[in-house]
C-alpha cells in the first residue's frame, strides 16, 4: 500500500500539470494570453517581485531565522522557482483576471527556466544546476500542454469548449489528491521539522510575498489580487528538480515539501480573502 500511495503521489503531479494546462489552453485564445503582457509596468513589477524580491526575502529569512542548512537551502530553492502551475486555479478561486494569470504563469515559468540554473549557484555555495534538467519537465508538463490546448481551440473550438471542463475537473481532483498525499506520506518528516523554525519561516515567506505582491499591484483590484497570488505561489515542482539532483541532504527536499503544503494553504486562503475583499470578475 505505501508503494502504491507513493506512485499515486508521483503520478498526481504530472497529471495535475498536464490536465490543468490543457484545460487552460482549450479555454484561451493566444491573443488573450499575450494581451496582458503589453503592460510593460506590470511585467517589470512581476519580474522584479519574483526574481529579485522573492529570492532576496528567502535569503533574508535564512539569516534572521536559525534554520538547519538543508532547510535554508530548500527555502532558497523555492525563492528562485516562480510560475506556480496552480496559479490559474488560485485566480479562478479569487475571481480575478484569468487571462492575466495565464500570461504571468507563462512569463514566470520562462523566467524560472532561465533564472534557476544561473542564479542559485551564486546564492548557494557548492551548488551546480543543470539548465536542461530544470527546463525539460517545465517545457513538457506546462508549456507543451498549454500550446496543444490553444492549437486545438484555434482549429476545433466547439470540441475545445466541451473538453476544457473535463480536464479542469481532472486537474482539480489531482491537485486535491496531491495535497492529501503530501501530508499523509510525509507525516513523519513534517513532525520532525516542528520546532526547527522551518514551518514558521515558510508561513512568513508566503504570507509576506502575497502582501507585497498585493501592495505592488497598482490600483486595479483584479491586478492586485492576481499579482499577489502570482508572487506568493511558488513552483515547488521546479524547486524539487535541483534539490534531487544537486543535494544529498534529505532536509532540502523536506523543506520544499513543507513549503509546498504551506504555500497551498496560504495561497488558497489568500485567494478566498481576495474574493471577499474585491469585486473581481473572471476574465
Amino acid at each position: 500500500m505505501p508503494d502504491l500511495l507513493h506512485l499515486l503521489q508521483k503520478l498526481s503531479v504530472p497529471i495535475f500539470l498536464v490536465s490543468s494546462m490543457l484545460a487552460m489552453g482549450l479555454a484561451l485564445d493566444w491573443r488573450v494570453l499575450i494581451a496582458p503582457l503589453r503592460d510593460v509596468r506590470l511585467v517589470l513589477v512581476a519580474l522584479a517581485l519574483n526574481f529579485v524580491l522573492a529570492p532576496a526575502f528567502a535569503w533574508l529569512l535564512t539569516i534572521l531565522i536559525p534554520l538547519d542548512r538543508g532547510h535554508a537551502i530548500g527555502l532558497l530553492l523555492l525563492g528562485g522557482a516562480a510560475g506556480a502551475p496552480f496559479l490559474p486555479k488560485l485566480v479562478e478561486t479569487a475571481r480575478c483576471d484569468f487571462a492575466l494569470a495565464a500570461a504571468l504563469m507563462g512569463l514566470l515559468t520562462a523566467g524560472t527556466i532561465l533564472f534557476l540554473p544561473f542564479a542559485l549557484p551564486l546564492m548557494i555555495s557548492g551548488m551546480q544546476a543543470d539548465a536542461w534538467g530544470i527546463a525539460r519537465p517545465l517545457l513538457l508538463l506546462i508549456v507543451l500542454p498549454l500550446v496543444v490546448g490553444m492549437l486545438v481551440k484555434s482549429r476545433a473550438d466547439p470540441f475545445a469548449g466541451r473538453a476544457a471542463p473535463f480536464f479542469g475537473k481532472v486537474g482539480n481532483a489531482s491537485l486535491l489528491l496531491l495535497f492529501v498525499l503530501l501530508i499523509a506520506l510525509n507525516a513523519r518528516e513534517l513532525v520532525g521539522v516542528i520546532g526547527s523554525g522551518a514551518i514558521f519561516a515558510a508561513l512568513l515567506y508566503f504570507a509576506g510575498l502575497f502582501v507585497t505582491g498585493w501592495l505592488a499591484g497598482g490600483s486595479k483590484p483584479e491586478e492586485r489580487g492576481t499579482l499577489g497570488l502570482a508572487t506568493s505561489g511558488r513552483n515547488f515542482g521546479a524547486a524539487l528538480v535541483p534539490a534531487a539532483s544537486s543535494f544529498q541532504d534529505p532536509k532540502v527536499t523536506t523543506m520544499i515539501i513543507v513549503g509546498a503544503i504551506v504555500c497551498l494553504v496560504v495561497t488558497f486562503l489568500a485567494a478566498v480573502w481576495v474574493k471577499r475583499r474585491t469585486a473581481c470578475q473572471v476574465a
